[in-house]
């Protein structure tokens, strides 16, 4: 029962007025919550007749937490480009601003600012116009002012896009005299007792009506979230092909194993700081197999294996470097060094398991995601092989819908030879996410909604189990 002063004053304000009361009105004079007066409405329903409450809605526009933040000190783009002196600003020292990083993809997007990768104190931003106009901050202003009636659509889904901007939905009550209308109410009894029922009194009582439909309280359970589901289907399919799982276990990897035994140059884009998360502590590694890594070093700055390499002058500094893994292909080049290392027999590998790339977050990419790879080395295989075994596995998955594949092709004898394997063998390889799959399965749009703090916990406990239509 809600509290008995706020029903009865709720009554007696109804019983003053002919047409009705708006429940958000009823809430602001009496300085309650909402809440109550829905609390009391929903006691008063319980009685009967007493009043007649036709729920209804409304939408406006609401700044978040974020875009209040942006409106009193301006966008993250503007104030990058504010932060920038004539002279230039270094890309590191930037980033270390707490706007610093989606300011930088957006400023570089709306072309206000460009950045010297060729600059002798490392990669420098610089301005390419005098001045902005900071659109972002006058929308939300606008907003803030008349709740966005004179916005645009196409403004407001952007702005909302970037979380900045939310529509709220309003719901209240209008409420009016029902035909059984009394100022004073009577408590209704919940439990008949048994004293009741020994001095006669439940003929005088009044009873709430007992709900039968009723459920009882579910009890606690454990709840397997999507991504899990999805990825328990995938580890049967191949499984069911006869792939073996790679170990995994490693999230820290050294830039030789993910970049440099995989060929990757160490003047790479994807070795930057914007796109790798780099360790401070322990920063190095020091433990490799130095009969291989000579073999790397030299493969990357003179040639080798039938390449002519990348003429460049290779660093063990730069190889060492910590980092959290990239992508699952750095535990296969592990797993194929180590085959290298005995008698080499055909293997198919697979493996299903969270990287890390400090990516700009957006409703389909994450810092922090999951890779499925595949891996079959053996004599001879070309890329019909790779084409079938495409087929094959996307068969089984049978998710009828396009699906982006990460990565697919051969690995590159200056990869493989390094490593020992003999020189007749081929290995062939394709990767995609997990959470792109999982989203497409379960009808989720934004990856946030899967994956993060912003999940709704209530989508966990009521998916169902994931069932691939192979």
């Amino acid at each position: 029962m809600a509290d008995t002063g706020v029903v009865e004053t709720l009554l007696r304000r109804i019983e003053k007025v002919d047409d009705g009361v708006d429940s958000l009105e009823a809430a602001s004079s009496l300085g309650v919550d909402h809440q109550v007066i829905v609390g009391a409405v929903k006691s008063l329903q319980a009685l009967g007749d007493v009043i007649s409450a036709e729920l209804r809605s409304s939408k406006h526009w609401e700044l978040t937490d974020e875009g209040k933040e942006i409106a009193e000190q301006g966008s993250h783009e503007a104030r990058v480009f504010s932060s920038i002196p004539l002279e230039g600003l270094s890309q590191s020292e930037l980033m270390k601003l707490s706007f610093g990083k989606i300011g930088f993809s957006k400023a570089m997007s709306s072309k206000w600012i460009r950045v010297d990768k060729a600059h002798e104190g490392g990669p420098r931003i610089f301005r390419t116009v005098d001045s902005v106009e900071d659109q972002v901050r006058e929308k939300l202003l606008l907003v803030q002012k008349n709740s966005g009636s004179q916005l645009e659509e196409k403004d407001k889904n952007e702005l909302k896009k970037r979380k900045l901007l939310s529509e709220v939905t309003v719901k209240s009550y209008w409420m009016s005299k029902g035909n059984s209308f009394s100022t004073t109410i009577t408590k209704q009894e919940t439990e008949l007792t048994p004293e009741m029922i020994a001095n006669g009194s439940w003929k005088e009582k009044k009873f709430k009506p007992y709900n039968f439909e009723a459920l009882g309280v579910a009890p606690d359970c454990g709840h397997l979230h999507p991504l899990m589901k999805v990825r328990t289907q995938f580890r049967q399919i191949f499984l069911e092909m006869g792939f073996t799982e790679m170990p995994t276990n490693n999230f820290i990897e050294s830039s030789f194993w993910n970049f440099d035994s995989l060929f990757q140059p160490q003047q790479h884009p994807a070795r930057d700081q914007h796109d790798t998360f780099f360790l401070s502590d322990p920063a190095l590694a020091h433990d490799f197999p130095q009969d291989y890594l000579e073999r790397v070093k030299k493969v990357h700055s003179e040639g080798g294996y039938g390449s002519q390499g990348y003429k460049y002058d290779w660093k063990i500094e730069e190889a060492q470097k910590n980092i959290l893994r990239t992508h699952t292909t750095a535990v296969s080049a592990r797993m194929l060094y180590k085959l290298a290392q005995q008698k080499f027999t055909p293997v198919k590998y697979f493996s299903i398991d969270r990287v890390f790339r400090n990516e700009t977050l957006d409703a389909t990419h994450l810092a922090e995601f999951h890779q499925i790879e595949g891996v079959v080395a053996d004599y001879g295989l070309t890329l019909g092989d790779l084409m079938g075994i495409l087929h094959q596995f996307y068969t089984k998955l049978g998710l009828k819908k396009w699906v982006e594949v990460g990565n697919s092709g051969v690995f590159r004898p200056e990869m493989l030879l390094p490593m020992g394997l003999p020189e007749g063998v081929s290995v062939i390889a394709w990767g995609l996410s997990l959470e792109r799959p999982t989203m497409i399965k379960y009808g989720i749009n934004n990856i946030r909604e899967l994956v993060g703090h912003k999940v709704n916990l209530q989508m966990v406990y009521d998916s169902p189990i994931c069932r691939l239509e192979s």
